[in-house]
């Protein structure tokens, strides 16, 4: 299978099209309901340490009144482990007809599209359902640009070594992260800038999900008469690390599975995830640095560490600590050997440079390393201030 080395390398981490975020459009049933997409999923603790914030884009620009959308918040005392669980289900039956249920805590029921939001009738959340600009930025077509030179080298002098990582030289790599960091040869650009999903916004009292204890691990979901449609949780792990080197049907074919499976279901996917962490390893130039590399291992085993933390993909918030400054924080705390993040909150503010964070961590085993040249919106969003994303543009006057 070596020769088909560099169509395998595009497929697997392949993250971003054009229409919207960092999980969208990866299998028949998502692709079906753009309603039932779910593009990113953000979760921190509010400045006051008093609730958690959460929120959940949807590619469509518009909510289904057959489609349930929730946030599943589960709590425990130590990292990897939970007991107690509890769900905000939201269901539409318009626009301006919103009905969220907080497990047996509360209740709202009404409009929540307006950006003051919608209160739970014992006061225990608030809830906002409506446009808002996409706080997720990403150079698309530098990384794209990027697939390119990687395909061109694993078609000359480019070799896997025997734990799957493509290998570099120096050259090559510098190519690669140039390419990357750059838009059509100039400055890097934001591809999604201006993109306005439907959004669903969150912000709730600790007391209710913190009941397994302070550590919290979120994901979220949506789910039609069928059963669960698409899931979220960290940025591109379903995207850019469930492709096998098989044809485009068994790639729909294990995403499907991917979707309709819960976090606790991840063990299935571990072996093709490995695979795509061996692939991320070696873009910086360098094998066998990645986040959690196993090298006493076999080959074929030395990245099943990282894949198993991936497999359960959920976002992890510590909501002992109001000090939020990047994505895998509370992982990295428990298990990176950096014991400094143990006073981080982790999880996912809308401002947090999420996607360069990611890949760095696969790519060289640290924070930074791998850049692609954006690293901010253009517009500003808030942690603090609900509905915490920005408003979008107003639509240009008809003509």
């Amino acid at each position: 299978m070596r020769e088909l080395a560099p169509m395998a390398l595009l497929a697997t981490l392949a993250v971003s099209t054009p229409s919207c975020a960092s999980d969208h459009l990866d299998s028949p049933s998502v692709i079906a309901d753009p309603r039932a997409d779910i593009g990113d999923l953000y979760a921190w603790m509010a400045p006051d340490g008093r609730r958690l914030n959460l929120a959940m884009t949807i590619v469509g620009h518009s909510f289904s009144d057959k489609i349930a959308y929730s946030f599943h918040i589960a709590s425990g005392k130590r990292f990897g482990r939970t007991t107690a669980t509890i769900d905000l289900l939201c269901r539409f039956a318009s626009a301006t007809s919103a009905d969220c249920v907080l497990g047996k805590a509360d209740r709202a029921h009404g409009d929540a599209s307006d950006s003051r939001g919608l209160d739970g009738d014992k006061g225990r959340f608030r809830i906002f359902a409506g446009l808002r600009d996409d706080p997720f930025f990403n150079n698309v077509r530098g990384t794209r640009a990027m697939y390119g030179v990687a395909t061109d080298a694993l078609a000359g002098s480019a070799r896997y070594d025997a734990a799957g990582c493509p290998g570099f030289d120096t050259a090559q790599a510098n190519a690669l992260r140039a390419a990357w960091r750059t838009t059509d040869g100039g400055p890097a650009t934001n591809f999604l800038r201006g993109w306005t999903p439907d959004t669903i916004v969150a912000s709730i009292d600790l007391a209710p999900v913190t009941k397994g204890g302070p550590l919290l691990a979120v994901w979220a979901t949506t789910a039609g008469p069928k059963g669960q449609i698409d899931r979220a949780g960290r940025p591109l792990t379903g995207n850019a690390l469930l492709v096998t080197l098989g044809s485009d049907q068994a790639q729909d074919a294990i995403k499907e599975r991917y979707n309709h499976a819960s976090p606790s279901a991840g063990k299935q996917f571990v072996a093709e995830i490995a695979k795509g962490v061996a692939l991320y390893d070696g873009l910086d130039g360098r094998c066998g640095d990645s986040m959690m590399i196993d090298h006493r291992a076999p080959p074929a085993r030395r990245y099943w560490p990282m894949a198993e933390l991936l497999a359960d993909d959920r976002l992890w918030v510590n909501s002992r600590s109001t000090t939020c400054t990047q994505l895998f924080a509370v992982e990295r705390g428990a298990l990176g050997g950096e014991p400094a993040l143990a006073s981080d909150c982790g999880g996912r503010t809308v401002n947090y440079d999420a996607v360069n964070v990611y890949r760095s961590l696969l790519a060289s085993g640290t924070a930074a390393g791998i850049d692609d040249g954006v690293h901010a919106d253009e517009k500003i969003h808030s942690t603090s201030a609900f509905p915490f994303l920005a408003a979008p543009d107003p639509a240009p006057p008809a003509s």
